[in-house]
């Protein structure tokens, strides 16, 4: 059995619907992260939202944007993210912080972005809809293992190095120096 091309009682399309759900649950892991009060749960969201935004990446035609969102962002910054909070949080932390008595002008803020962004869009002369765009995961592949191989390389042996030392660094022991003979 196949599915018709609308949702039979709204009149929408699939794609709209699935558009739809995927930026709710956008906006709401979004919020989470914000607005959590335990950070290492914070980060799980954080996941999640990235998750949801490679879903939406899919959704428009851009497979190739939306496995690079999974395997560098889901796979690699979430997991640094959550790695440097486990290994540098500490119990004896302030109990008050000073973000948490700066709420109303993170409001004000957010409103008066929320209103020139709103503007922005609305003079814009942006079409509503556009064709999706399918993009050739042949060419990239083809320019970062070929012309850019080496710099591909060197990047990643600076963020393996980058790794190694900030675990050697969250892992030292700064205790009182050992007295000398």
């Amino acid at each position: 059995m196949t599915l018709p091309t609308t949702i039979p009682l709204l009149g929408w399309s699939w794609n709209d619907l699935l558009f739809l759900v995927l930026g709710s649950v956008l906006i709401g892991t979004a919020l989470m992260v914000v607005l959590g009060r335990n950070i290492i749960r914070s980060g799980l969201w954080l996941i999640f939202c990235f998750a949801t935004l490679a879903g939406l990446y899919a959704l428009l035609g851009n497979p190739l944007v939306a496995a690079a969102q999974v395997l560098v962002y889901m796979g690699a910054i979430a997991v640094l993210i959550l790695f440097a909070i486990m290994l540098t949080q500490t119990k004896g932390g302030p109990a008050a912080l000073v973000f948490h008595h700066q709420a109303w002008a993170a409001a004000i803020a957010a409103v008066v972005l929320g209103g020139l962004l709103a503007v922005v869009v609305s003079v814009s002369g942006w079409p509503l809809v556009g064709p999706f765009m399918a993009t050739s995961t042949n060419l990239v592949a083809e320019l970062i293992f070929g012309d850019y191989l080496l710099a591909f390389e060197i990047v990643g042996v600076l963020l393996l190095a980058a790794v190694i030392g900030g675990v050697y660094l969250a892992k030292r022991d700064d205790g009182p120096p050992e007295p000398e003979a």
